[in-house]
């Protein structure tokens, strides 16, 4: 079960908080409904539980907070609006690196998009995708690691009426094998239809914390939509007609040729227009929204003021005409020309509202006094033309809640009160991936798998080598044509005039993007909000982009070799006598180069930043050590970069002296000096602001 204690967001300024004092309860088995209309809080209170946004308060999964849960993804499954992913990776690509992240073998993606179906769509790229298919991707990420717990922020916001209702049926499903479910919605009706408790936020505080069957009986209130150009005479007649029948009929008017009519049907309204000569061009049922709050002192018993014409049905003179009357009427009037209100939704197949208002989904632990006989046990919905309220004649049907002629009873019928017995359930439509039984330990390998997998699923670094390698190839033709560069400078293709050579640029960019897409697309956010600065993910990180700096030095001294040989000859491409130095150089250079983008990425949360603090290590951090190093000491005239360059001062004999001493005379240069200094600086950099999240 989620525990949401206290949750409180910090103030801007003067304004006061988004969310002030949140505290509710989300149990297992049932799917919890947090409602809200926008900018209610609904975001900023599920940013503040999975601790993506600072603020005061804690939040329980399952006994423990988020931060004290080793792979927060194992245990809570997140989707806050669309999928963070790279438009440019496929389905199937995005999935597997998810498995790599959480330690998960390849073929849990295949289980996942088929229990999700986008099996076909699989190659398909993320940028792609439609509405409907971008919400079933990022359903599947949510089940990915099979987690007890999902949290998900209006996820049928856009969808059509199929794919909400496949949606809905997910969610219920994983609730009836004993998970929890918060899901946040805008949508009143839609709360009382597929959740079992609703948790109703206004104004950053909760003004209603009920279950679904008395949300419905105190918030929603079933009504008639009329649109007439007479609107004001109707209004006059009806008003009349309910004082002669002693009935309790409320007339509002909406502004316009818009009326709405609690307490009477579509028949009736009809009627009272067709005898008085009333044109009327819009009759429909319609579920009305009594607001935030509506019947929230009131929970355990029904609020008179939210549904009097229920409470005041049986009057001593009542009007036996509506009961027998099918009203035939009100379909072929209802249908034309439907127009969406802010509280209401005209379109019946899309929302279902006279069984949102009659029988929501009932609590998994309902009260125990069920009815016996077996009428009630019955779906809610009944078939067209029947009253709902009447539950004794048993007539299910499938197809009944998409049945656009289903409409709520009126409400002077309605019974007093509501059932708590929960309809048959529904034919099972949908099958959740099969759950994993044994988690794999945790291996340091994981990490690795992730980011190779993150690397290769885009075409970025294959182009962005690709350019490194033709740009490199010309740049050594046209300097072996001018002439005077010297031939390392020549093989590696990197003119005096430039302060870096592509290879390194290019490197120091495929860095720069290991962190910047993190951020830019997000993937991981589900597991620790942000990029999860964890030592391992640094590590594997930096590996990873080790690996691709040295194929790229190696590659492009190689091509260049090759070109200049079909070019110009053998004499250019000879090999020099202290190649071993000059390879060793080269390779730190552009290994070090793609460190740095990697750890100014990391810190500055930006793939432009990396790039640039690469770009400004020759530019800015060289002259400074160069104009350090070069000047004279306290203690001799010899500067500290000549004596570096002399190697040991002692000289003992042991294992590696040569290594080290070429180490310190690679550190002597100033090139080689500054890129370790950016590094290490970098580094204590990155390992700041991660005490710094951490300690937030």
């Amino acid at each position: 079960m989620i525990q949401a204690i206290g949750l409180t967001s910090i103030p801007r300024k003067e304004q006061p908080p988004a969310v002030d004092n949140v505290s509710f309860e989300a149990h297992a088995g049932r799917v919890t409904a947090l409602l809200g209309a926008p900018g209610a809080g609904k975001t900023t209170v599920l940013r503040l539980m999975l601790e993506l946004q600072r603020g005061r308060g804690i939040t329980y999964f399952r006994g423990r907070p988020l931060h004290r849960i080793a792979h927060p993804a194992h245990e809570v499954g997140v989707l806050l609006g669309d999928v963070p992913g790279h438009p440019a990776r496929s389905v199937r690509g995005h999935l597997r690196m998810l498995c790599a992240a959480s330690g998960l073998p390849a073929r849990r993606a295949d289980e996942v998009l088929e229990a999700v179906g986008l099996v076909s769509l699989r190659d398909e790229r993320l940028g792609t995708l439609s509405r409907g298919m971008d919400r079933r991707l990022g359903l599947a990420c949510a089940l990915l690691p099979d987690p007890h717990t999902l949290v998900l922020d209006d996820p049928a916001r856009g969808l059509a009426v199929a794919e909400r209702r496949w949606l809905y049926d997910m969610l219920r499903e994983h609730a009836a094998q004993g998970g929890t479910v918060l899901c946040g919605t805008a949508d009143p009706k839609e709360a009382a239809r597929f959740a079992d408790h609703v948790i109703t936020l206004d104004g950053g505080r909760i003004v209603a914390d009920q279950r679904a069957a008395d949300f419905a009986r105190t918030r929603l209130r079933p009504r008639v939509a009329v649109r007439s150009p007479h609107a004001a005479r109707l209004s006059v007649l009806l008003a009349q007609q309910a004082r002669s029948t002693q009935r309790s009929v409320e007339v509002v008017r909406e502004g316009g040729n818009r009326l709405c009519v609690y307490g009477s049907t579509c028949a009736e309204v009809g009627e009272t227009a067709f005898r008085h000569g009333i044109v009327v061009h819009q009759l429909a049922d319609e579920i009305g929204d009594m607001g935030p709050g509506a019947g929230a002192d009131a929970q355990p018993q029904q609020a008179p003021e939210s549904q009097p014409s229920a409470e005041t049905g049986p009057q001593p003179g009542p009007n036996p005409n509506p009961e027998p009357e099918p009203d035939p009427e009100a379909d072929p009037e209802s249908e034309p020309n439907p127009e969406p209100e802010p509280n209401s939704d005209p379109n019946p197949n899309l929302c279902p509202e006279p069984e949102a208002a009659a029988t929501p989904n009932p609590d998994p632990d309902p009260d125990p006094e069920p009815d016996p006989g077996p009428e009630t046990a019955t779906p809610a919905p009944a078939s067209p033309g029947a009253d709902p309220a009447a539950s004794t004649p048993p007539e299910p049907s499938p197809d009944a809640p998409d049945n656009d002629a289903s409409q709520a009873a009126p409400p002077q019928q309605q019974p007093t009160t509501p059932r708590t017995t929960p309809p048959a359930p529904r034919p099972a439509t949908v099958t959740l991936p099969p759950p994993i039984l044994v988690r794999p330990a945790p291996t340091p390998l994981r990490p690795v798998r992730y980011e190779i997998r993150r690397a290769a699923g885009v075409a970025t670094g294959y182009i962005v080598g690709a350019c490194v390698l033709a740009v490199s190839a010309l740049t050594a033709v046209l300097l072996a044509r001018i002439g005077h560069t010297p031939q390392p400078r020549l093989l590696a293709a990197w003119p005096v005039e430039l302060p870096l050579p592509p290879a390194a640029l290019g490197a120091g960019l495929l860095g720069a993007l290991a962190f910047g897409d993190e951020f830019r697309h997000p993937a991981l956010a589900a597991d620790r909000g942000t990029v999860p600065r964890r030592l391992g993910l640094l590590t594997a990180k930096l590996f990873v982009a080790s690996l691709i700096a040295l194929a790229l030095a190696v590659l492009t001294v190689g091509c260049t070799a090759e070109l200049l040989y079909l070019v110009h000859g053998g004499e250019l491409v000879a090999l020099p006598a202290d190649w071993p130095a000059l390879t060793a150089g080269w390779l730190a250079l552009v290994t070090g180069c793609a460190w740095a983008g990697v750890l100014a990425a990391g810190v500055f949360r930006s793939t432009t930043a990396g790039l640039a603090a690469v770009v400004a290590v020759p530019l800015l951090v060289v002259p400074a050590v160069h104009k350090i190093t070069e000047g004279p000491s306290l203690r001799g005239p010899r500067p500290f970069a000549g004596r570096l360059a002399d190697g040991l001062p002692l000289r003992r004999t042991f294992v590696g002296e040569q290594h080290l001493e070429a180490l310190l005379r690679l550190l002597a240069q100033p090139v080689g000096g500054a890129m370790a200094l950016s590094v290490l600086s970098l580094l204590c950099a990155y390992a700041f602001t991660g005490l710094r999240s951490r300690v937030r």
